[in-house]
């Protein structure tokens, strides 16, 4: 009978460990792997896709139009300040020569022509002026509407 039930006993050892190779022989059965493989590559081509295409497109548009504002929002700017910087000013109509001597004090030269229509002519008058009279000195000046003094604009 210790016999039998020996038998018995290795029996039911032999079936318990039959048993326990084949669940864990079914942690080894190649339908698992392919499962979770096949998990792991369609997660991976979704994460691939996403920020391999997806998101870089979405960002890069994001970032074309982006830069095309910001461009177009300078060259308004520049047109805005040039605008502001270089708006026609109110020239002057008539200019004049004014000539001081030695000391600094207003004078006259008899034979000098001393208003003009163009700053460019008076300019040129002046300098011929200060060469044939060394000694003096010269200024071209102007009434600006918006001023009650007399602006000089050149002086030699």
């Amino acid at each position: 009978m210790f016999v039998k039930i020996s038998n018995r006993v290795k029996r039911k050892q032999f079936v318990l460990e039959l048993l326990q190779i084949q669940k864990f022989s079914k942690v080894f059965e190649i339908k698992h792997y392919v499962a979770i493989s096949l998990g792991i590559v369609s997660f991976s081509y979704f994460v691939a896709q996403l920020f391999g295409q997806t998101i870089p497109n979405i960002v890069w548009s994001f970032f074309k139009d982006f830069s095309g504002a910001v461009v177009l929002a300078t060259v308004f700017l520049f047109a805005l300040i040039w605008l502001m910087k270089f708006r026609p000013h109110n020239r002057p109509k008539n200019y004049s020569i004014v000539v001081f001597d030695i000391y600094g004090k207003e004078s006259k030269i008899d034979g000098v022509r001393t208003e003009f229509k163009t700053h460019d002519v008076a300019w040129s008058f002046m300098k011929q002026y200060k060469s044939a009279y060394p000694l003096h000195n010269f200024a071209l000046v102007s009434d600006t509407p918006k001023s009650s003094k007399r602006t000089i604009f050149r002086y030699i």
